[in-house]
């Protein structure tokens, strides 16, 4: 796919080879490969979200920044009383125009026969006059500032066409006589040069040579202030390279890391590749991501400069063999790990630095947890979700991350042989199964998880939660040292239950049968937990799910603790059929995900899940164990229709919880209320008008107003303006609810280090392919 520089930065897929103008370190004799330009492409430090391939920063802000129209129209009023006041000044009507020149000069000049200086010295004081009246209306029409903001810092082809149309406005002035530069500039010839000593021919040489001079002596400031010389040679020279095709100082397609530590034959085997179209953006990656490694692991040198030999842009695989996804929706830029999911309207809502930028999210902020809101069809799969999935499994190939992407059957999170593995819980067919207890070998540390999962709602209060996990911990510890493993799910379904058949089988596998004892008093108990955990559990024993949820190792099974490697992982929930077991499954899994990040022993790849539907996952527990990911290098992205889909105990703590929120159009104001309060309020200057009675003047201006009042019947009155700072929200909740457009969101987001950005209207959907 090629590169257009601004709007595209997905690399081209990799094809036939191409000729490139020998090894890196040479010129180039033909225009670099598509691939080499995008890798070429300036990538500039940005605010986080900001797109940033070809964005160019925008100029620091200026608070006392004169309006575009009051500032053409005060020069254009400027410019017109230089006009006209010059007009009078040659016409004679400004009285004592001479008076300060009579004064120093003798009378034989004002008089009739005046000699040749006398006329001279009158067209100086005519262009020191013309000169200062032009100083002053300078000054006070800014025309300093006009041609800073309209001419120096627009591009150099339109730089060049607006000064030479100033240019030829003031030669025309000058040769029609309205300036006194014709006046001076023949004023200043001696007169025998003029007459040719009687030769026409020699005199009309003369004359059209001072017109010459004088129209080079006028273009020549425009010339070098438009730098016309920068614009021709541009336009003369077509077919040479662009300044973005130009090789950079350190030339990324060249493998400069790697020659610097010796591997010169491996840099020009990866260049030569790159160079012919050999290598794609996966590729370019997932090598850079090894040599992360081997820098980190010297003793791997070798290891690597014989696989890049032997393989090239293939060295180093993921472990799936793959090198691209099999389809691409969004933009991505592998090298930043950011992927395009809108545009910044340049508009007063949107803040300075953002506006007209492209919105993109990576790892760096979706390790602060990302949070989207928004009713059906508002774009929060299509627009949001989908995107974040397919740059975490590109950057999954690339050997960076980890993702498990979690939505119902049928939402389009990509096709299956976009992931390493499928799991679809309900469906006989699915390759894969899931780890009931998250591969952990704990009794405790499973109970904890299934309690925050079977409770849901009710995990809002801790202690149903302590008790809940006591009493599963009792029954897991017990079963697991009787049978060296955890029961099936319909066997912890009759354990809590307290079917005697169950109960009395553990109790005679058992040597030490407290822990039992323990339970079997609870359970005769009326405040007992058990029958709700057990009534709770029920919607996963079914025929549909009896052949998931394995114990005993004979199915492919995936554990949250597989999630050290670059996995790619879709978990398909049947909401439609079991739309309660499909929500515990959620909470489960958020859970064990969770609760296994900050164990990892690699920290290096960022892991992330997905929910593309949230509802009824949120509990006490998990929001305190989100706001410890992102030290782990790990995030969530949650969707959800609404808040309301969270316990409203927990809506704000949610909210607080996470880094990145966005509000998509047509949420409802509790929703916008909430967001309004968690991005706060900002100082903005508000400008209030009032209108008063006009009572001022004598008997005249009175009775004359009496009378428009008579005719009109709008009494006159008085116009106060009070200028004031006051304390505004950013965002009010009346404005998410009702002022976004359909395809719009506001985006809030927070780096891991800590950095936030104020709340950002965004387009979404300019980020497709």
């Amino acid at each position: 796919m090629a590169m257009d520089g601004r709007h595209r930065s997905q690399p081209p897929s990799a094809g036939a080879p191409q000729a490139f103008g020998g090894i890196p370190g040479q010129r180039a004799q033909v225009p670099p490969h598509p691939f080499v330009a995008w890798l070429r492409a300036p990538r500039p430090a940005a605010l986080p979200g900001i797109w940033r391939p070809g964005h160019t920063p925008r100029p620091p802000q200026e608070p006392g920044r004169v309006p575009d129209r009051q500032l053409l129209g005060g020069a254009a009023l400027s410019l017109l009383g230089v006009l006209v006041l010059w007009s009078l000044y040659r016409n004679g009507v400004i009285p004592f125009r001479y008076a300060p020149l009579q004064l120093l000069t003798p009378d034989g000049w004002w008089e009739e026969g005046r000699p040749h200086g006398a006329v001279v010295v009158r067209s100086l004081y005519d262009t020191v006059v013309f000169a200062l009246v032009c100083w002053f209306a300078g000054r006070s029409g800014q025309w300093r500032e006009v041609a800073r903001r309209y001419v120096e810092r627009r591009p150099q082809r339109t730089r060049a066409a607006r000064t030479a149309g100033a240019a030829a406005v003031v030669a025309l002035l000058t040769l029609s006589g309205f300036l006194p530069l014709l006046d001076l500039l023949f004023t200043l010839v001696p007169p025998g040069w003029l007459s040719g000593g009687g030769d026409r021919y020699a005199a009309a040489l003369v004359s059209y040579s001072l017109y010459g001079l004088l129209l080079a002596a006028v273009a020549w400031p425009f010339a070098r202030w438009g730098r016309w010389r920068r614009a021709w040679r541009g336009a003369a020279d077509p077919v040479g390279p662009r300044a973005a095709d130009a090789p950079p100082a350190e030339d990324p397609a060249a493998w400069p890391q790697l020659a610097a530590a010796g591997l010169g034959e491996a840099a020009e085997r990866l260049a030569r590749e790159a160079h012919g179209g050999a290598m794609t953006d996966v590729d370019q990656a997932r090598i850079a991501r090894a040599w992360e490694g081997v820098r980190a692991r010297p003793a791997r040198t070798r290891a690597f400069a014989e696989a890049v030999a032997a393989d090239g842009a293939a060295a180093c695989p993921h472990p799936s063999g793959a090198r691209e996804l099999p389809e691409r929706r969004f933009r991505h830029d592998l090298p930043t790990g950011q992927v395009r999911i809108g545009a910044a309207p340049d508009g007063a809502r949107t803040p300075y630095d953002y506006r007209g930028a492209g919105i993109a999210l990576d790892p760096v902020v979706l390790a602060t947890g990302l949070v989207v809101v928004g009713p059906a069809a508002s774009g929060k799969t299509g627009r949001v979700v989908a995107p974040v999935v397919e740059t975490l499994c590109l950057q999954a190939l690339a050997g960076r991350a980890a993702v498990i992407a979690v939505g119902a059957a049928g939402t389009r999170l990509g096709p299956d042989g976009a992931y390493d593995v499928v799991i679809r819980l309900g469906d006989p067919h699915s390759p894969h199964d899931l780890d009931f207890y998250g591969g952990t070998n704990d009794p405790d540390e499973a109970a904890a998880l299934l309690a925050e999962a079977l409770l849901g709602e009710d995990a809002v209060d801790t202690g149903r939660v302590r008790q809940a996990a006591t009493a599963l911990a009792q029954l897991l510890g017990a079963y697991g040292a009787a049978h060296g493993r955890f029961p099936s799910v319909p066997r912890l379904r009759a354990l809590l239950d307290h079917e005697p058949a169950a109960v009395a089988e553990l109790r005679a596998a058992l040597d030490d049968v407290r822990e039992l004892d323990a339970r079997e008093r609870q359970a005769g108990r009326p405040d007992d937990i058990g029958p709700l955990l057990a009534d709770r559990l029920a919607v996963l024993d079914r025929p549909a799910f009896a052949g998931f949820f394995d114990v005993g190792g004979r199915g492919r099974q995936f554990s949250m603790r597989a999630l050290e490697h670059p996995m790619r992982v879709r978990v398909e929930l049947p909401e439609r059929a079991h739309a309660q077991a499909s929500r515990l499954v959620a909470r489960l899994l958020l859970a064990q995900f969770t609760a296994a990040m900050p164990v990892r022993e690699d920290r290096s790849l960022f892991a992330a899940l997905v929910l593309d539907d949230a509802a009824g996952t949120v509990t006490a527990g998990s929001i305190r164990s989100i706001q410890r990911l992102r030290t782990a290098h790990a995030g969530v992205v949650l969707a959800l229709r609404s808040l309301d889909e969270v316990p409203e105990a927990l809506r704000g703590a949610l909210l607080a919880a996470v880094g990145c929120r966005m509000a998509l159009s047509g949420i409802s104001t509790w929703d916008g209320r909430l967001f309004a309060q968690t991005w706060g309020a900002e100082w903005v200057e508000t400008r209030d008008v009032t209108h008063t009675p006009d009572t001022s003047g004598g008997v005249l201006r009175r009775s004359l107003r009496l009378l428009s009042r008579l005719v009109t019947g709008a009494a006159a009155t008085r116009e106060s303006v009070t200028v004031r700072t006051v304390e505004r929200e950013r965002w009010s909740a009346s404005d998410l609810a009702n002022s976004l457009p359909p395809g719009h969101g506001v985006l809030s987001l927070t780096a891991a280090g800590g950095e936030r950005t104020p709340p950002v209207l965004v387009e979404l959907g300019d980020g497709a392919v």
